[in-house]
C-alpha cells in the first residue's frame, strides 16, 4: 500500500556498504548459557507483591535478585515504577535497577544480554538467582531466546515513522495484516512502537517479524530454570494498585514526574510512557486536577494489570500458578517443585 521509496532503501542499505554492514544479524543463534546454581522466575502483573516475595526468597537461600520489570531500569522514576528501596535493596544483592539514564531506551535485546551477565556473576558466587518482575516479553527472551534480527538501517526507521506520521495507525495497521498478520493481530491498540518496529524489519530485510521471531534458540537450558506466574483475585489486585498509587503521590510521585518532565525527553522515549506519568505531568501542566489525574493513573493502570494477566495466560500457560499471598515458603516449594 505504501512501499518504502527505492531511493530511501538504496540510500539507507543496499547501495551502502557501512548499512549494508549494519543489516547483518547481530550474531548468531548460540548454544544455551549453562549455569551451575538454580535461576528461578517470578512473573505476575503489577502490584500483586513480586519484589516482596522476591525479597523473602533471596533472604532465605542467600539468593540474588535480578530486575524484569522495562520500568525499573530507569533511574529517574524510583517511586511511580515501585523500585526497591534502598533499605529493601541493602537486604540482598539487587541487579538492573535503576541502572539506566530515563534518556535511553533499553531493547529487549540489551536487557537479555545485561540479564545473563547478571546470572553469570550470580552463578559463578554459588548463589540462586531470583529473576522479578512483570515485563512479559523479558521472560519470553530470557526462556525462550529473541531471534538474530539485522538492525534496521536509520533511513529505513525514518521513512517508516514518516508513513506513520503522514497515514495514522489504522493504515499502518492494514498494511501489517498483509505483510506479518501474526504481528498484526498481536499488538496492542496505540502501540505505536511495536507496529513501526514490525514494519521497519519486513522494509529492511523482506522478512515478517513474526518468521524471525519464530527462528530462536533459548539463551537458558531447559532444566537450568523454573518459573512461577503469580495470581491475585481481580478486586483484591485492583484495590492494592490504588492503594500503592496513593502512597506513592504520598512520597513524592508528582515532584518525581516534574523533575523528568523538566528534562525536556523525546516523549517516545520508553520512561515516558511510564504508568502514572502522562496524568501527573497533564497535572503539573494544569490541565488535569489532583483527584482527576490520580483516578487516571489508577484507571491505566488497572488496564495495565489486566494486559498482564492476559498477556501470562497465553504465554506462560505452561508455567505453575501460585497465590500471592501464599507467602516466600510456599513460593519456593513451587520453584523447587517446578525444576525440570
Amino acid at each position: 500500500m505504501f512501499p518504502i521509496p527505492a531511493s530511501v532503501v538504496r540510500a539507507g542499505w543496499r547501495d551502502d556498504d557501512r548499512a549494508a554492514a549494519a543489516c547483518r544479524p547481530r550474531g548468531a543463534a548460540r548454544p544455551p548459557t549453562r549455569l551451575s546454581t538454580p535461576i528461578w522466575l517470578i512473573a505476575g502483573p503489577t502490584a500483586c507483591g513480586k519484589s516482596a516475595l522476591a525479597l523473602a526468597l533471596a533472604r532465605e537461600t542467600d539468593g540474588e535478585i535480578v530486575n524484569a520489570d522495562s520500568m525499573q531500569l530507569y533511574a529517574d522514576l524510583r517511586i511511580l515504577t515501585a523500585r526497591p528501596s534502598p533499605a529493601e535493596e541493602a537486604q540482598a544483592p539487587h541487579h538492573l535497577f535503576g541502572i539506566a539514564d530515563a534518556a535511553e531506551a533499553w531493547s529487549v535485546g540489551r536487557w537479555l544480554a545485561a540479564a545473563l551477565s547478571a546470572l553469570d556473576g550470580i552463578s559463578q558466587r554459588g548463589r540462586t538467582a531470583i529473576v522479578v518482575g512483570g515485563t512479559g516479553l523479558y521472560f519470553r527472551a530470557l526462556a525462550k531466546g529473541l531471534a538474530a534480527i539485522p538492525s534496521v538501517p536509520a533511513m529505513v526507521r525514518a521513512a517508516v515513522q514518516a508513513d506513520y506520521d503522514r497515514l495514522g495507525e489504522a493504515a499502518v495497521r492494514d498494511e501489517l495484516r498483509r505483510i506479518d498478520p501474526a504481528a498484526a493481530q498481536r499488538i496492542a491498540p496505540a502501540d505505536r512502537q511495536r507496529l513501526t518496529r514490525a514494519r521497519e524489519v519486513f522494509e529492511a530485510t523482506g522478512r515478517a517479524l513474526s518468521d524471525w521471531q519464530a527462528d530462536t534458540v533459548p539463551p537458558l537450558p531447559r532444566e537450568g530454570w523454573s518459573g512461577v506466574v503469580l495470581t491475585l483475585h481481580r478486586a483484591e489486585l485492583y484495590a492494592r494498585i490504588e492503594a500503592r498509587l496513593e502512597e506513592m503521590v504520598a512520597s513524592g510521585a508528582r515532584a518525581e514526574v516534574a523533575a523528568l518532565m523538566a528534562r525536556g525527553l523525546d516523549g517516545r522515549l520508553p520512561a515516558m510512557k511510564a504508568l502514572g506519568v502522562k496524568s501527573f505531568a497533564a497535572e503539573i501542566a494544569g490541565r488535569l486536577s489532583p483527584a482527576e489525574a490520580l483516578a487516571e493513573a489508577k484507571a491505566e493502570t488497572r488496564r495495565y494489570a489486566k494486559r498482564q494477566i492476559s498477556w501470562f495466560n497465553h504465554q506462560a500457560g505452561d508455567w505453575p500458578r501460585a497465590d500471592a499471598r501464599g507467602g516466600a515458603a510456599a513460593i519456593g516449594r513451587i520453584l523447587r517443585e517446578a525444576a525440570p
